[in-house]
């Protein structure tokens, strides 16, 4: 078994043992939040970060109608802008803290006036150190490269992170069942998906609102351990301009969760494969065309995190199928320092 295997295999029992564990952490931030709202919010991350900063900012858009924009970070290591972040909130994720984009951006940002937070997996970091409040992500220690339980437990520090800030007790009472939850979607058989592209080179990646953040996820997963060209896209813009790369037989991995996003993914997959694409659609159990099974995780917002457990543990196996080394992607370093 490889270790992206085993830690994305592990990463349910690690979320067991982090929810509770920075329950009363996050309350307090939560509280914290309230009293002092930001106006808006940035996100300082690269790569698997970055995605699991986008699934915070679509829901912290959604829920408390301020803007979240990605930072580039080179607009501090290179450009030296003038921030100006006053009743701002910056947010830093990163698996290792150790970058000095990253940490030289959230020093900036804190600087400028932004209430900087820090979701870092190893305890101590340098980026930790810059930031006010540090959340830890208790994933454990993970070895391959290939980043799975530290990315999921962002997603659930960030909806938990969420729950408290809004006093959402349904999301805090999901959250509570979701360990369980993701324990089957770890036991879901995708081996169609790994049948369907093992002799793929490209395709595409279609989610849809928080879900894409993990399509996102997932394309960067198929590109450093599978060398397949992906690429995600949300379901409301496919139809423009990426279209034209779809020809017969195009492999298009649609994720379609139960949600008020699931109608129009489900019209998409119908209408690529009226096209002549080779659709691999995966929904929950209701869907009955499905070819992927998805867990239902007992909230919207946590749909997001079965489908790419789910995922995890086909990439896994798809990677071994192709012949690669889902561990050691080949140029890439578990932490990558970038100016």
């Amino acid at each position: 078994m490889s270790l992206m295997l085993d830690e994305a295999r592990n990463a349910p029992e690690r979320i067991r043992g982090q929810l509770p564990r920075n329950a009363d952490a996050l309350a307090e931030l939560g509280e914290r939040l309230r009293r002092k709202p930001p106006a808006a919010a940035v996100t300082v991350a690269r790569g698997s970060s970055d995605h699991a900063a986008s699934y915070f900012a679509y829901l912290c858009m959604k829920s408390r109608g301020i803007p979240v924009a990605s930072l580039p970070l080179s607009l501090t290591t290179l450009a030296r802008a003038p921030w100006r972040l006053e009743r701002q909130l910056a947010l830093a994720v990163s698996q290792s803290g150790q970058s000095p984009d990253l940490v030289a951006t959230q020093r900036a940002l804190g600087e400028a006036g932004a209430y900087t937070l820090a979701m870092v997996n190893t305890p101590e970091s340098p980026l930790g150190a810059v930031s006010d409040s540090e959340v830890p992500l208790y994933a454990g220690d993970e070895r391959s490269v290939a980043a799975t339980k530290s990315y999921l437990a962002t997603l659930t520090a960030a909806a938990q992170l969420l729950g408290h800030w809004n006093r959402d007790r349904e999301l805090l009472a999901a959250l509570d069942d979701l360990p369980a939850r993701l324990s089957r979607a770890v036991e879901q058989d995708w081996a169609t998906a790994v049948e369907a592209l093992t002799g793929s080179d490209r395709l595409l990646v279609i989610g849809r609102g928080a879900g894409l953040a993990v399509a996102q996820e997932a394309a960067l997963k198929f590109k450093e351990t599978c060398a397949i060209q992906a690429e995600a896209f949300s379901g409301a813009e496919v139809r423009h301009g990426p279209m034209a790369l779809i020809g017969p037989g195009y492999p298009v991995l649609v994720f379609a969760p139960p949600g008020p996003e699931q109608a129009g993914l489900l019209e998409l997959a119908e209408w690529l494969e009226s096209i002549g694409a080779r659709v691999l659609l995966a929904a929950d159990e209701r869907v009955a065309r499905r070819r992927l099974t998805l867990v239902d995780a007992g909230h919207d917002a946590l749909q997001p995190l079965s489908v790419i457990q789910s995922f995890y543990v086909m990439a896994a196996d798809l990677a071994v199928a192709r012949g690669s080394d889902p561990d050691r992607p080949r140029h890439l370093n578990k932490v990558t320092c970038t100016l």
